[in-house]
């Protein structure tokens, strides 16, 4: 399987569910329709209010639910099933079920024919769907009144056979109270039926990037989803969570965490932090993330790890951290928070909010350990991100739970010929099966549980997931999060860990400047004298050269390259390489476009897992002449050459000359811009600091 995904991981394009539907992005993967409302147009679903207003580096997070339950009406409800001669029938009866009860509705997405005007479907919400930004205005008096609530409330249309319309979804359930008064005024229950079908559309309007996120309202879930529960008890297969309620700071925690982020602050007016407030005032959760973070993500977001360990394995600490890999293959921080629980609740907050400070942009691969309120948060916030389970972690989770074959160097070697060594899913599952019964363990619930959850774990299956390295990652001691391995332990504490927080960035930082300069200066030592490896050496970082150095010798026990079928420009070979005693068949597909353009996909899957080819495909492009790697097999992410800012430029260029906080940060942001261009080189820094001191000079 070839796929663009795999080429380009930051292509996060989505294709159509139906080639012969015109389909544009929004939040059904579907062609959108937006219906002319008197209220301003939603954001996509992020679940969150913006408020540029308030500069206050305090972004507090509300619950907004109504806990009532369910409203009785006389008037049926909806259902799946449901069917209508046509498509104003089915909206008038939703429109009149909607009236009845006291809610308006609108039309948030449709999709027709591609070329054609002919509608096909629909989804009809309720008309407190989504959360809405609040704009500027010269006073709070003239605000229209807050009426978007996150309401899920919808039903799905779908055309049949014999123009007939059927509704193949519903939800019923609303976060609001009804109001009856408002509602009968809306848009929908004021026109006629054949007007609220053929109203006016519009294409969705984006939210500027540059508004700064400052206030946010995040309303909680109104239930969990069905496998998750908000007092989570454990489960088999490392499906952890904390089943009992505990205070998450220590007394006096929450006044020297305050002070902390108030005097980061100070020299970093970028820095954010949420707090999550429970209906006593009483702190649930809490997350941050400093600028250099938010501006490293527009580099490195392809590929993000959430990292537990400290929830888990019940730390005195309960961190969690968002974690990627940079261009030297090593580590970086991409935000952290304190949770009280491991909740669905807690997990839709937190990375509703993570998100939120990235500006919506979510991760291509989201990598976590095994855990079902986890998993059920991701789908909802990260819907179209690929999903995967720590391989790392997954192994440690069957070595712990088979205590009889800890010590079995035979267990081992099996488990990681079975885990590693297959290249297809039939041969993986037959030896599954065949290690599970030779050790006995046919009945052991982890190990079974794990196995249902394969797909997001075992290599076999993550070809076309890109995964930048993150699948050989060096996690070190899973009992400890790896990120901060050797800072935090079981028994740090709030103050030990928030004393030494900063010092361990400044540590961070300074290693990836040194290995940039490293980079930048550093004229490798070449193994072979093949072309491949003196191109990559002036283009790649030395961590990562020095990877992909290691696939450019292993082309020497690779060998007999055979043409075993060929279809048009594509072709598929099988390369031969020596494992010690025993040779092994690679397949590789090699096709040519019209453009001449060069695209190869490996059965070992080694561009998709480290982001650079692998010795199969690097043979076989040499054996068919091609004396460069293609430029489409090197991946920016990795270039040693690319200037890299990590000032996070969150705005539009336009300044407020009437807001003096504006003034400060658009010249902070340009003269951090100026610093870090000026730490390139001695040269740099001379030019930097001269038109530093022109400036000076002339205001």
């Amino acid at each position: 399987m070839i796929g663009d995904s795999v080429y380009s991981p930051s292509d996060q394009s989505l294709s159509s569910p139906n080639p012969n539907l015109c389909i544009t992005m929004e939040e059904e993967q579907m062609v959108v329709e937006q219906e002319e409302e008197e209220e301003e147009l939603p954001l996509p679903d992020l679940g969150i209010d913006l408020d540029e207003d308030d500069c206050d580096g305090l972004l507090q997070i509300e619950t907004g639910i109504d806990d009532d339950g369910p409203i009785a009406h006389s008037a049926p409800a909806p259902a799946p099933g449901m069917e209508f001669d046509s498509y104003d029938d089915a909206y008038s009866y939703y429109n009149s079920y909607a009236r009845e009860l006291g809610f308006a509705i609108r039309i948030k997405s449709s999709w027709t024919k591609r070329n054609s005007k002919e509608k096909r479907g629909a989804v009809l919400c309720c008309n407190c769907e989504g959360f809405k930004m609040v704009k500027e205005a010269n006073t709070t008096s003239t605000r229209r009144k807050e009426t978007r609530t996150g309401c899920q409330a919808m039903i799905r249309l779908k055309l049949i056979e014999f123009d007939r319309w059927k509704i193949d979804q519903v939800k019923l359930d609303h976060n609001h109270s009804f109001d009856p008064e408002r509602a009968h005024n809306s848009k929908s229950h004021k026109t006629t039926k054949s007007s609220s079908a053929s109203a006016n559309t519009k294409q969705p309007q984006q939210p500027p990037l540059h508004v700064q996120v400052r206030t946010i309202n995040l309303y909680r879930a109104l239930a969990v989803p069905h496998g998750t529960s908000s007092s989570s008890t454990s489960s088999p297969g490392g499906d952890h969570s904390l089943s009992s309620s505990r205070p998450l700071l220590p007394p006096g925690g929450f006044s020297f965490l305050q002070d902390f982020f108030l005097r980061i602050q100070l020299t970093s007016p970028n820095f954010l932090y949420l707090m999550d407030l429970s209906d006593d005032g009483s702190l649930r959760n809490v997350f941050w993330i400093d600028p250099r973070a938010r501006a490293a993500y527009s580099h490195f977001g392809d590929v993000v790890l959430f990292d537990t360990t400290c929830l888990s394995n019940s730390y005195q600490l309960p961190l969690v951290s968002f974690v990627g890999i940079d261009h030297h293959g090593d580590s970086i921080l991409l935000g952290c928070a304190l949770l009280a629980h491991q909740t669905f609740e807690t997990y839709l907050w937190l990375f509703r909010a993570w998100l939120t400070c990235m500006l919506g942009r979510p991760p291509q691969t989201f990598i976590t350990q095994q855990c079902k309120a986890m998993r059920a948060a991701v789908s909802e916030v990260f819907p179209r991100a690929h999903h995967r389970l720590s391989l790392t972690h997954v192994l440690h989770n069957i070595f712990q739970s088979v205590v009889q074959l800890q010590d079995s160097e035979l267990f081992r070697m099996a488990l990681n010929r079975v885990v590693y060594g297959c290249l297809k899913v039939e041969e993986f599952e037959t030896a599954w099966e065949e290690m599970i019964i030779r050790f006995g363990l046919t009945n052991h619930e982890t190990i079974n549980h794990l196995f249902q959850d394969r797909e997001l774990w075992a290599p076999v299956y993550l070809k076309d997931t890109f995964l930048a390295g993150a699948l050989t990652f060096r996690l070190g001691d899973v009992a400890a999060p790896f990120i901060f391995s050797g800072y935090v332990h079981e028994h740090t504490s709030l103050r030990e860990f928030l004393e030494g927080y900063q010092s361990f960035l400044d540590k961070k930082y300074t290693r990836q400047a040194l290995c940039d300069s490293e980079s930048s200066k550093f004229i490798p030592e070449l193994k072979t004298t093949h072309p491949y490896e003196s191109q990559m050496a002036k283009v790649f970082t030395v961590e990562i050269f020095r990877r992909f150095q290691d696939e450019v010798s292993a082309m020497t026990s690779c060998f007999g390259i055979t043409q075993v079928h060929s279809n048009g420009s594509a072709s598929s070979y099988v390369v031969k390489e020596r494992e010690g005693e025993k040779v092994r068949d690679f397949e590789v597909i090699y096709e040519t476009s019209a453009e001449a353009q060069v695209r190869c996909f490996c059965v070992c899957g080694g561009f998709s897992f480290n982001g650079y080819q692998c010795r199969h495909v690097l043979l076989l492009l040499s054996h068919n002449g091609l004396q460069e790697v293609p430029p489409q097999y090197i991946l920016q992410r990795w270039r040693k050459d690319v200037k890299r800012l990590y000032v996070a430029d969150f705005g539009s260029g336009c300044v407020d000359i009437m807001n003096q906080d504006q003034w400060y940060e658009h010249l902070h942001r340009r003269a951090m811009q100026v610093v870090e261009q000026g730490m390139r080189s001695k040269e740099h820094c001379r030019v930097a600091w001269e038109a530093l001191q022109s400036c000076l000079e002339s205001i």
